[in-house]
């Protein structure tokens, strides 16, 4: 009965950040619940529904891509009787001319942009052969922009790689330390990786050897630095905030030098898979390595000697020593994990990015540290669980989508995460 109350109190904190991100999510559809414009591939067929079966067609559209993508979804859903135009106004007078002249048109097909146009205000008076046509488009939806699926996917994928970094830096705060080289480590790591692809695997001809070698190098080379990290933290009990900001400045120095103070573009269009590609259901490349990077990392958390070493370590470091725990060997181990993900995240950004630069990672320690901790990971050591973190993740990238879309300036949304920041450590001050 005696651990009844601990067990309650971790699971309604696990429920209560949860609710906290549904209520946000709730709160952001809410402001931005607007008119929707849609022109899938779904509004194209509701559209071609509405048309008769031999009314000639003319598809009206801009000349951009998610026009374009409406217009040819259209098209194949009407066949040969339709007929597609792409450009400005100009062009679709021109089109109309056409029309007139060849028998006329039964609809006229756009978008809600399109349909618009002053060329089509006044169809009887300005072309007489078309009085009859109609003008349609798609009907208008009421639905929330956040909610809009390529919103979700933006998140999820804009989330990914901080998420990935804030499992290491979870279990080094777990321990009561601090690694504020993540953000340094991924520019080097990306540096590293498009070098090797670039000298070494054959540049933009570059196979998948070639693109493997790169990123388990620039994998591997994070991996070392945040072994010599623990090092220095273990061995030498240096302060892990000095440690690690030295090894932040010494790796984004290093970075800069290698890259000669430029960007590496030298990598082939395939080298995009992981940071762009979507293989499974849709969903990016980069988030399902987040998700199964978070369930090996809480099985780790749960069901192994390590894990549960980590926490007493946290804890107490006294008692664990006593117990005959290695702490030195936990503490190494927790700080060689985050040197790997932040090398991994470097990798994922390269992808992402089809590029290589040392300006890439800067601020992403704060992200991250605001994550772990938002996501109910103490400062203090000991307390902090990889679903809490993937959350606290998530609250950041949500608040952060959030003020985008209701044109929130940047720097008060340095002012917003700062105090959410602060307000996450008031909590935990406060359970304590």
């Amino acid at each position: 009965m005696s651990r009844l109350p601990a067990f309650i109190r971790h699971h309604l904190a696990g429920s209560g950040m949860l609710v906290a991100l549904l209520l946000l999510c709730a709160f952001f559809s809410i402001i931005t619940w607007t008119e929707q414009y849609p022109q899938d591939a779904a509004a194209a067929k509701e559209l071609a529904a509405e048309i008769a079966p031999q009314a000639r067609v003319l598809i009206v559209v801009r000349p951009q891509a998610e026009d374009s993508a409406f217009a040819d979804a259209l098209k194949a859903q009407l066949g040969s009787r339709a007929e597609i135009v792409k450009g400005e106004p100009k062009d679709a007078r021109s089109a109309l001319l056409r029309a007139a002249g060849a028998g006329g048109l039964d609809v006229i097909a756009c978008n809600h942009a399109t349909a618009a146009w002053l060329v089509f205000s006044d169809l009887a008076t300005d072309f007489p052969a078309l009085k009859d046509a109609r003008v349609i488009q798609p009907r208008a939806q009421s639905w929330p922009v956040f909610l809009k699926a390529d919103n979700l996917l933006n998140i999820a994928n804009q989330i990914a790689v901080i998420a990935i970094l804030a499992i290491g830096m979870t279990l080094v705060i777990i321990t009561g330390g601090i690694d504020l080289s993540v953000g340094s480590l991924i520019a080097l790591s990306a540096v590293i990786t498009t070098m090797i692809v670039r000298d070494y695997g054959g540049g933009v001809n570059a196979g998948m050897a070639g693109m493997v070698a790169g990123g388990l190098g620039g994998f591997a080379l994070c991996g070392v630095c945040g072994l010599i990290s623990g090092a220095f933290i273990t061995r030498l009990r240096m302060p892990p905030f000095i440690v690690t900001l030295a090894m932040m400045l010494v790796c984004s120095g290093l970075a800069y030098r290698l890259a000669d103070n430029q960007s590496i573009y030298h990598v082939p269009d395939s080298f995009v898979w992981l940071g762009r590609g979507a293989s499974l259901l849709g969903l990016p490349n980069a988030v399902v390595l987040m998700l199964l990077l978070y369930g090996a990392a809480h099985v780790m958390m749960t069901q192994t000697r390590f894990g549960r070493n980590l926490y007493a370590v946290g804890g107490n470091v006294e008692a664990a020593n006593l117990s005959g725990v290695p702490v030195r060997r936990v503490i190494l181990m927790a700080y060689l994990l985050c040197g790997l993900l932040a090398g991994l995240g470097g990798v994922v950004t390269a992808s992402l990015l089809k590029s290589g630069s040392p300006t890439y990672g800067q601020m992403y320690e704060l992200y991250v540290i605001a994550a772990v901790v938002v996501g109910g990971t103490s400062l203090s050591g000991g307390k902090g669980t990889m679903p809490g973190t993937l959350i606290g993740a998530f609250i950041i990238a949500v608040i952060q989508n959030g003020m985008n879309l209701t044109n929130i300036g940047s720097n008060d949304q340095k002012i917003v995460l700062g105090l959410v920041i602060l307000g996450a450590v008031l909590v935990d001050r406060v359970r304590k």
